[in-house]
């Protein structure tokens, strides 16, 4: 009886060791060093709101049994949590499994995509892979492997910028004013009759001069005097007369003036007198707008003269023919055009400035707009902008520029109602545009705001910089880099930096008003380490922690800076 049972337990002893060196999974845990893992990228990046994880491995020859299956689960580690990974499962040759298969005697290789939301703390972060293998219903775990260090989250650096435009004055120190006349003459005559002086025309520019005569801010600058005669006189006749007609026009202009009392007509030189000859371009122009019967074939048969003196005899013949070029539209070339110039000056800035706010009714809209460009106080701004809406009510630029400056105090509700006052005033305005994209933006809807901002085309250069923080944000780089254009700031180097233009992203600091700054400086570290630089990294992450001593606590952990984190100059500049 002891023998039977020393023998029993030697036949379980034996099969259970035969179990065991039976048992691949063994052998596969003892080799799982041989198995690599390559991670793209690594460190893992962030773009728009997720990790995109992408791993590719390849198992050695003759390591994979055939009838084996193993799951590897990736898992991110990360300050605050774990998030485990969908599982890849890889199938031996003659695994029943559902999975990659791996060759037993070639073994093979297998790739893996995933993306996550980014969540908070998986800038410091470890992309672990964990693996259990199977075989004849039995598991057996295998020692997990770090393969990835870190999350580069550079994109969250983008600077909350958005741009809100003013409704911009049309101010000049000086505004071009004029005032026309014609004086028509009879055939083959060069005096003015007193009848042209009564015409509307003159009447209108000789109470505009009187007006403007009075009005100190108002400076005449001279009449221009432009004659013609009708192109169906002799050429030499014409010219003489051309000019004749200049002087006497002139000369009737002049004494219209003094009646007014310009003293600037006095002037020798207030006239500039211009016979021009024949009018045969009025002519031509004339007989277009007629309703004359072949008028086209009548031009194109008189141009075909290059003999000016048979032109003329047949522009007779056709006076004679036709009633209205006879009455009509010879008459009207024998002129002299007056054009009476002026301009309108404007009070000092300094008057502007003390209108604006004592006497705001004596200022025009634009000199009302353009002192509030001369006050710095957001408030005394706010109060001109104010103003200007009860003074001018139905120009947009009014509730407009109210909303811009409540959108600088966060006021964004208030704001929005002022842009929408904007709108219907001005419907479609891209200035407009541009900021209710700006208040969308405020409230979380980038869907809306981006509509907005495609609707605010030729507002200004803020519409891109806006719309390429949100392009940025979505991780299209690229697009964002164009939408920015030549605009020189952090966050269109930033937009630069992502999509891989360094050389152009360091240009764009330089020329930037943030150039100095401590995150302007960190950009410029950060490219230096993307470009393998070190001396470029190390002295202006030196220079950015010179201007901001929290830099330190950040580089120590930005795995922009991975691969020099054991680095002694990089350890001198953040410790």
């Amino acid at each position: 009886m002891k023998n039977k049972t020393i023998k029993s337990f030697a036949v379980i002893g034996l099969a259970a060791v035969t179990t065991v060196a039976c048992n691949p999974l063994n052998n596969m845990t003892k080799r799982a060093s041989e198995v690599s893992y390559t991670v793209t990228p690594n460190p893992l990046e962030m773009h728009g709101d997720s990790v995109e994880i992408n791993i590719a491995g390849t198992i050695p020859p003759r390591f994979f049994n055939k009838k084996v299956s193993v799951e590897i689960t990736p898992m991110i580690n990360y300050e605050g949590g774990d998030k485990n990974l969908d599982k890849i499962v890889l199938a031996g040759e003659d695994s029943e499994v559902d999975g990659q298969k791996i060759a037993y005697e070639k073994g093979g290789s297998f790739s893996y995509t995933d993306k996550v939301a980014y969540v908070t703390g998986m800038d410091v972060a470890t992309l672990n892979a964990s693996a259990a293998g199977k075989y004849k219903g039995k598991e057996k775990a295998f020692e997990p492997v770090q393969i990835a260090t870190g999350t580069v989250i550079t994109p969250m650096s983008a600077m909350d910028d958005d741009k809100v435009i003013l409704g911009a004055d049309k101010f000049t120190k000086t505004t071009p004013m004029n005032a026309a006349a014609v004086i028509n003459y009879e055939k083959n005559k060069s005096y003015v009759r007193s009848s042209e002086l009564s015409d509307e025309d003159v009447k209108t520019m000789k109470a505009w001069a009187a007006k403007m005569a009075k009005n100190p801010m108002f400076v005449f600058k001279g009449t221009d005097v432009t004659a013609y005669a009708s192109p169906e006189g002799e050429i030499s006749l014409n010219a003489n007369l051309a000019d004749q007609r200049a002087n006497t026009g002139a000369s009737a202009v002049n004494s219209i003036l003094r009646s007014a009392k310009v003293k600037a007509a006095s002037d020798k030189d207030f006239f500039m007198k211009n016979g021009k000859g024949e009018d045969w371009d009025g002519f031509k122009a004339a007989m277009q707008a007629s309703d004359i019967k072949d008028k086209d074939l009548i031009l194109r048969v008189l141009s075909m003269y290059e003999d000016n003196t048979k032109r003329e005899e047949e522009i007779r013949n056709l006076a004679a023919t036709f009633e209205v070029i006879q009455e009509k539209i010879l008459p009207s070339l024998r002129r002299s055009e007056v054009n009476l110039k002026g301009e309108m000056t404007s009070f000092s800035d300094e008057k502007i400035k003390d209108f604006a706010t004592s006497n705001p009714d004596t200022l025009s809209a634009e000199e009302l707009l353009y002192a509030a460009t001369m006050f710095d106080d957001m408030q005394k701004k706010m109060d001109i902008y104010t103003t200007f809406t009860k003074q001018f009510p139905n120009d947009w630029r009014g509730p407009n520029n109210v909303g811009y400056i409540q959108s600088m105090q966060n006021s964004m509700a208030d704001a929005k109602a002022n842009f929408d006052k904007a709108n219907s005033l001005s419907p479609n305005n891209p200035v407009v545009n541009n900021n209710l994209g700006v208040y969308e933006r405020a409230m979380g809807n980038t869907d809306k705001a981006m509509e907005y901002y495609a609707a605010a085309n030729g507002a200004g250069p803020e519409v891109g910089a806006n719309m390429g923080y949100l392009q940025m944000w979505m991780g299209d780089y690229s697009t964002a880099v164009t939408s920015y254009g030549s605009t020189k700031s952090y966050n269109a180097a930033l937009a630069q930096t992502l999509n891989g233009d360094y050389e152009t992203a360091m240009q764009t600091i330089d020329g930037s008003s943030t150039a100095s700054s401590a995150e302007s400086l960190y950009l410029k570290a950060i490219i230096g380490a993307r470009k393998g630089d070190k001396n470029v990294m190390v002295s202006n992450l030196k220079a950015s922690v010179a201007a901001n001593g929290d830099m330190k606590a950040r580089a120590k952990k930005d795995a922009e800076f991975t691969k020099y984190k054991d680095d002694s100059e990089f350890q001198a500049a953040v410790n």
